[in-house]
């Protein structure tokens, strides 16, 4: 028996979070999630943050880094966005303060401020500030984020980690190549009511434990996994699973995508025994607690609304 999604339509989650590995359909079906609510009538956002976005190709129209209603769909909205821009968000919002700090104590170029943007972890942590963001303007209903692979989803989870290195390594880094430990031990003084570099960076920190911690909120948030019935793909949704269960962070809902379903020829049949046996995989391991969502594989591209609200008929099937 195949689950669906309805159980979400009455939950009010503020954001859907589709993950997965390369290749296996998460913008498809981030599309059609995001198409399903706003027909319901909920103002509803869906951005990718992938670094190939296709937003674009799959809804036949140009979606670039700023809120695009799409064409045909009341209440729908899409944004592309790439790592460049988080960097340039980034540099807006804490660029000046920082650059002053350093300027306080050392002859450094502004340029510095962009090194200082290149630590581990602060492009995968200020996306998610900015999305965030989105979902605290309650601007949208529901915002819908298609992630980018698998690789970058796992990062976010070990975020308050990342940043507690950094913030020792950042420390160590600029006593010893300004020679100003002392000064650096004391931390450096300014102006009444601004801040030190150290205290900017551990600002970074307690943001990212704000973040994971929305995340993990199940009235808030929900993460979907899309997952194909291959090898790669299952070990791939494994091991997100495996992490997701450290951090206490739930999967209700795994959608397995491009199954085949009439084995009309030799290669087909070969396919659908292939796949069945992974399938099988999942069910066993996983079939007690998450939701498995088989959606066919189709013998056509998914472009455009039509062909997106027939796979959101599947997903949400009751």
């Amino acid at each position: 028996m195949n689950d669906s999604l309805a159980d979400l339509e009455n939950k009010h989650k503020q954001l859907v979070m589709i993950g997965g590995k390369g290749g296996v359909g998460k913008t498809t079906c981030a599309t059609a999630i995001a198409v399903h609510f706003a027909r319901l009538g909920r103002k509803t956002l869906v951005i990718s943050s992938d670094p190939t976005p296709s937003l674009s190709d799959i809804f036949e129209m140009e979606i670039g880094d700023h809120q695009t209603p799409i064409a045909g769909i009341g209440g729908l909205y899409g944004i592309e966005i790439s790592s460049d821009v988080v960097l340039n968000m980034w540099r807006e919002r804490f660029g000046a303060e920082i650059y002053e700090v350093i300027s306080s104590f050392a002859d450094v170029d502004y340029d510095f401020v962009d090194y200082i943007g290149t630590a581990p972890g602060i492009e995968e942590e200020y996306m998610l500030n900015y999305i965030l963001g989105l979902v605290e303007s309650k601007q949208f209903d529901l915002v819908v984020w298609d992630t980018a692979p698998a690789g970058h989803t796992l990062k976010l989870l070990h975020l308050p980690q990342i940043f507690l290195k950094h913030l020792e390594a950042a420390t160590k880094f600029y006593m010893n190549i300004y020679s100003y430990f002392e000064k650096l031990k004391e931390t450096v003084k300014l102006q009444k009511g601004k801040r030190t570099l150290l205290e900017i960076i551990s600002s970074w920190e307690a943001l990212a434990i704000k973040i994971v911690d929305f995340i993990r909120d199940q009235e808030k948030s929900e993460f979907i996994i899309v997952t194909i019935p291959e090898a790669l793909g299952v070990r791939q949704t494994e091991r997100i699973i495996s992490d997701f269960d450290q951090y206490e962070l739930m999967v209700n809902h795994m959608i397995i995508n491009n199954v085949v379903k009439e084995a009309d020829c030799s290669f087909h049949q070969a396919r659908k025994a292939m796949q069945t046996e992974y399938i099988k995989i999942l069910e066993d391991k996983y079939g007690d607690r998450i939701k498995l969502i088989q959606v066919p594989l189709a013998p056509h591209e998914i472009k455009g609304v039509e062909r997106i609200e027939q796979v959101s008929e599947i997903l949400f099937s009751k």
